[in-house]
């Protein structure tokens, strides 16, 4: 019988030490990480920006071409994970290579970012096109001569 009080006796000394852990921790302030920040959600649906005239180079000393697109979110909300998929075609048409750009993350509002898309040569690209995607949903873009910063980005002049 005295291993069976002994037992007992210390699953009830264990169990009281526990409970008076879980109440000293419940206890502590903690201050949340995002208290007093307004949090926007990112755009859903069919998101509008502006891009410039796409830019295409071979790169030297490797077989690929590269693409560059600057970007400017016109949503009054962020857009997330923006994406451009580019297809290129051979004079019949026919697909030929393809290449992926993305802005991990946010596009805040009228932020401008640069997308580069890599694809790997070929002497039969003739044209191409590029689709542009969101994690929520298409874009609509709008091509534009120029991009610039907004006024409060552009630091001034000395």
């Amino acid at each position: 019988m005295n291993r069976v009080h002994f037992a007992v006796a210390a699953t009830l000394i264990s169990t009281t030490m526990f409970a008076g852990a879980v109440v000293a921790a419940q206890s502590t302030q903690l201050t949340p990480v995002l208290a007093g920040k307004k949090i926007v959600p990112p755009f859903k649906g069919a998101a509008n920006i502006d891009i410039t005239q796409p830019v295409t180079k071979p790169i030297p000393g490797k077989s690929l071409v590269q693409t560059t697109i600057k970007v400017k979110n016109t949503n009054a909300e962020p857009i997330a994970r923006l994406m451009v998929a580019e297809t290129w075609y051979d004079a019949s048409g026919a697909v030929i290579a393809g290449g992926r750009g993305v802005i991990n993350g946010l596009l805040n509002p009228g932020e401008i970012q640069t997308i580069t898309i890599d694809t790997p040569y070929s002497a039969k690209m003739k044209s191409n096109n590029w689709n542009f995607t969101h994690a929520n949903g298409t874009v609509k873009p709008n091509k534009v001569k120029s991009l610039d910063a907004p006024a409060d980005a552009v630091a001034p002049k000395k």
